[in-house]
């Protein structure tokens, strides 16, 4: 039962990275990062394959040495999702990986300016077809820009990345990203609302080094919120000292709350008081935990007690309301049935999940009948 959402997304050029499509009418993407050894290459994919489970549609991998470049071409050929090489310093690494598969290639203006190393780069990237992702980073900006604004500010960011797109420009490659990315809130949105007013490529939305899991998903959802709120953004990283598949939880909460992607669950659920009829918030949190695999879009309404939970209850695809001696469950916004207190949560799961199925089925015929009109 997901409204209508009223924010309009900015207009910006599509690029593919493998089969997944950023920018234009594509959702916004979600994307995280490993923070294993790259050379460990068992763990490395086993650290993909968890933030691939958690919902991540491109994973970045930092290769920082040709040895990396190496273990890289391993990685690539024992996963199945999108993978971003994190280039820094040495450009013969970035044409590397190129050769080994990779499905984007970030490079940071900051270490890498020489120009005709960058024109390999660009020159290999179209050969194969590799999008390239400018990644300006508010910690890595280059001397002169330092100099010249005496500190990181939005406009060395906008500048720093403006550098490199017209040197993209200057050798006829449209196929890029565009991150300008900082730690500070006030400096990170105002550059990339200066950014979205001068190219027309996809943005890739970052608050970086946000800082751990609770304080990072503050600091992201304040700015990045802001940016996706006003219709900028096409991929997203949320920047945690956490598991990386913290990060794509995340992800997927704040792009939920903002009705821009609506896979798997949305929970609505009170902070409960003494007038709850069961432990809410025990109840939520385990339900998370066991509903993550669920994919298909419901709201779930979970309360303690008949003050606000009919009317949550009504707007959701599930809900419940708490009461004494039993709790009431409505279906697609409507009483249905009551619900013991007894083993409340395996209950609940069951049902969640019975609904789930449903609503997957109906997803199924209804797509059908649409094929079968066209």
């Amino acid at each position: 039962m997901f409204n209508k959402n009223p924010i309009v997304r900015r207009k910006s050029r599509q690029i593919m990275l493998g089969a997944v499509a950023v920018g234009g009418d594509a959702p916004i993407s979600v994307q995280s990062m490993t923070n294993t050894n790259t050379q460990d290459v068992e763990a490395t994919v086993a650290q993909i394959r968890s933030i691939q489970k958690a919902g991540a549609d491109i994973v970045r991998v930092s290769v920082p040495s040709m040895k990396d470049a190496e273990a890289f071409g391993e990685i690539r050929k024992r996963v199945d999702l999108p993978l971003v090489a994190d280039i820094h310093f040495d450009h013969k690494i970035a044409l590397r990986v190129a050769d080994l598969g990779v499905d984007c290639l970030r490079v940071n203006p900051g270490n890498i300016t020489r120009e005709d190393r960058l024109r390999e780069v660009i020159s290999k990237a179209r050969d194969l077809s590799i999008p390239i992702r400018i990644g300006v980073n508010a910690g890595s900006l280059g001397k002169d820009l330092l100099r010249k604004y005496r500190e990181p500010t939005a406009s060395a960011l906008v500048e720093s990345a403006m550098r490199n797109v017209d040197l993209l420009e200057k050798y006829s490659f449209s196929d890029y990203k565009v991150s300008v990315k900082a730690s500070d809130v006030f400096m990170a949105v105002d550059a990339y609302r200066k950014l979205a007013d001068l190219i027309e490529q996809p943005l890739h939305l970052g608050i970086t080094e946000a800082g751990g899991l609770r304080s990072g998903t503050v600091k992201s959802s304040i700015g990045l919120g802001a940016l996706l709120m006003e219709g900028i953004g096409d991929t997203i990283r949320i920047s945690l000292a956490a598991d990386p598949a913290e990060e794509v939880r995340v992800a997927w909460d704040m792009l939920r709350s903002l009705r821009l992607r609506n896979k798997g669950i949305h929970f609505i659920a009170c902070p409960s008081c003494s007038r709850q009829n069961f432990d809410v918030i025990k109840t939520v949190n385990e339900l998370e935990t066991r509903l993550e695999d669920i994919t298909v879009p419901m709201d779930v309404s979970i309360i303690g007690c008949i003050v606000n939970g009919p009317g949550e209850a009504k707007e959701s695809d599930f809900g419940l309301t708490g009461g004494t001696p039993s709790n009431l469950v409505y279906i697609d916004g409507k009483p249905n049935h009551k619900i013991s207190q007894d083993n409340l949560v395996d209950q609940l799961e069951q049902e969640i999940r019975a609904k789930a199925r449903a609503k997957e089925q109906k997803i199924a015929i209804d797509a059908e009948a649409i094929i079968a009109k066209a």
